[in-house]
């Protein structure tokens, strides 16, 4: 008997190693070691490292920084994190990347908005054209430089929530705004920023 649970344990475990999507609606994905980090993400290491346990992204005006998960999202999902955005105006949670689409979800503090879009992201091309996008919806709020922000995202039913300290939210639906509706995680950054306590998970 101990012999049969220990191996459903195991097949358990190559499962979930083997699954096509970042987190299982039974194991939270987090970024824990910097030596994971390239297995599970692909990025410029001169961009982005891993630092103890703070997740550092950096960029420019000219060229974004970029860093994208190696999976896919589930179709029903939840992300949670801190970011403090210490340089620059933009920070980006790309969302659902799939053949050069995704879905912006990002906070801008040049505008002073939280805000949802249409985007394109052609990797290695600094282009205007071929990053960023249109907006679709957006609320004001005051963001600040070297300030920690809660940002949380869940996906559900093809309707996307997006909100920022609890206190701004904007949602929209995935499928009548024609967004994506399946791809893989991304973080983009057009200044320097730093993400703690990044949290992934599937939702059942």
């Amino acid at each position: 008997m101990k012999n049969k649970y220990f191996g459903l344990l195991i097949l358990s475990l190559v499962m979930i190693s083997c699954s096509s999507t970042i987190s299982t609606a039974k194991k939270e994905y987090k970024i824990v070691q910097a030596s994971k980090l390239k297995s599970n993400w692909n990025f410029n290491s001169k961009e982005w490292l891993l630092k103890k346990d703070t997740l550092i992204g950096t960029g420019g005006p000219m060229h974004w920084g970029v860093i994208e998960s190696k999976k896919k999202l589930s179709k029903n999902y939840e992300i949670e994190f801190r970011v403090n955005m210490t340089k620059g105006s933009l920070f980006e949670i790309m969302l659902n990347i799939d053949k050069e689409q995704y879905i912006r979800t990002y906070l801008y503090n040049i505008d002073q908005n939280i805000v949802i879009g249409k985007g394109v992201y052609k990797e290695g091309s600094d282009e205007y054209e071929k990053r960023g996008g249109p907006t679709l919806f957006n609320k004001p709020m005051k963001l600040e430089n070297d300030k920690w922000y809660s940002v949380k995202i869940r996906v559900t039913n093809n309707q996307l929530y997006f909100s920022v300290n609890n206190e701004k939210t904007l949602e929209c639906s995935i499928e009548k705004s024609n967004l994506s509706q399946q791809g893989k995680l991304g973080f983009l950054t057009d200044g320097e920023i730093k993400v703690i306590d990044l949290k992934i998970k599937s939702i059942e």
